[in-house]
């Protein structure tokens, strides 16, 4: 049997074996890297004016290296995210010297459509762009550059939020400064825009890893919470994820502390569900691991949180493959219903080759 036959079959039995229960996650979308297309890799989700569901993701054409030729490819559902159309839409080409990747799409206030992105030229260049479409993601505007000076900044997908103020946050990763090459110790901090993402500016504050940290803060995620501030969380390799607050939407950042939410070096993804107002944490579950699962991104975990990100319950496993690679995910709410878009490697197709996305009743987090 090809190759390409096997992981069909594979995808297929997975679908399968996923829900486990009635009621439980679907897996919809299954990409798998092929012939000239060897990874798949980070997207996010945009529901359109007409009903439909656009979930757009890097399309690697060069190496499976985070720094390998890719552009940007589109993927539309017209029910919900059940099914999804069986080719590429092309969303941007690669204009990077290197490649453009780590989509995050926001619906504005104004009713536009925001598409950020990293535009990757070197590794001493990789910085934020912003376009945006007046006509539902048909077409998009000219691009805007959303950090200076120039550096190697690293912003997850589907992490930019627009605030009740409408100030634009893009929560960062800071690799390195003006003539510097990447550096795998990170400095996390925000760039921030007051009007509608014409221009933009970075947080006064930039947050370092306790110094015994070689990684330092990688890959923030931000959510607002109910009583105004912000809250971030930030990868590290100390065993868990590190916590900062802001107070001024942004602009400057409580010291990083230590979190009880165990996890390897792998990123974060918190938003609020909007039907019940509490928050839905996405990770890496690491407390209680077996050893041989020590610094792998598996298993992959769900929880609730009802007091704003101090504690967690209703803690559930999504994917619990031991050779499983489960990481950069984007969440949409639609209906009753929550689309789960990640990478999901393994050894067959490689740790961050394959891009999935699951369809979970929110009901389903809360255990019911």
């Amino acid at each position: 049997m090809k190759a390409a036959a096997v992981l069909a079959l594979m995808s297929l039995v997975s679908a399968a074996s996923l829900a486990g229960e009635a009621g439980g996650p679907l897996r919809t979308l299954v990409l798998d890297p092929g012939e000239g297309n060897p990874r798949n890799s980070e997207g996010d989700f945009i529901q359109l004016e007409d009903g439909r569901i656009l979930f757009v993701y890097t399309h690697f054409t060069g190496s499976a290296s985070d720094h390998g030729e890719a552009f940007l490819a589109g993927r539309f559902s017209d029910d919900g995210g059940r099914t999804w159309t069986s080719e590429d839409t092309l969303i941007l080409p690669n204009e990077g010297g290197m490649n453009v990747m780590s989509v995050s799409l926001l619906r504005l206030h104004t009713g536009e459509i925001a598409l950020f992105y990293l535009r990757k030229n070197s590794t001493s260049d990789c910085r934020p762009m912003m376009r945006v479409s007046t006509d539902d993601a048909r077409t998009w505007s000219d691009p805007v550059l959303c950090a200076e000076p120039m550096g190697y900044y690293v912003v997850n997908n589907d992490r930019v939020l627009q605030l009740e103020s409408g100030r634009l946050v893009i929560p960062a990763a800071r690799h390195s400064l003006p003539g510097e090459s990447f550096t795998s110790r990170g400095q996390a901090m925000c760039f921030l825009s007051d009007d509608g993402g014409a221009t933009w500016y970075a947080s006064e504050t930039v947050l370092e890893a306790p110094e015994a940290s070689r990684t330092g803060l990688q890959e923030p995620a931000v959510v607002a919470l109910n009583d105004g501030r912000l809250m971030m969380l930030s990868r590290t390799d100390q065993g868990f994820q590190m916590r900062s607050y802001s107070s001024d939407e942004g602009i400057t950042w409580t010291p990083a502390e230590p979190t009880d939410i165990a996890s390897p070096v792998s990123p974060p993804t918190i938003e609020r569900i909007p039907s019940t107002g509490d928050l839905l944490l996405l990770w890496n579950d690491h407390s209680d691991i077996d050893p041989a699962l020590e610094g792998k991104r598996t298993p992959f975990t769900a929880a609730i949180s009802r007091d704003e990100g101090q504690t967690w319950e209703h803690v559930r496993q999504l994917e619990t493959d031991p050779d499983g690679w489960y990481c950069y995910t984007a969440l949409e709410f639609v209906g009753d219903a929550t689309l789960i878009g990640h990478c999901a490697g393994d050894r067959i197709v490689g740790q961050l080759n394959r891009t999935q996305v699951l369809r979970v009743p929110i009901a389903w987090f809360y255990g019911k």
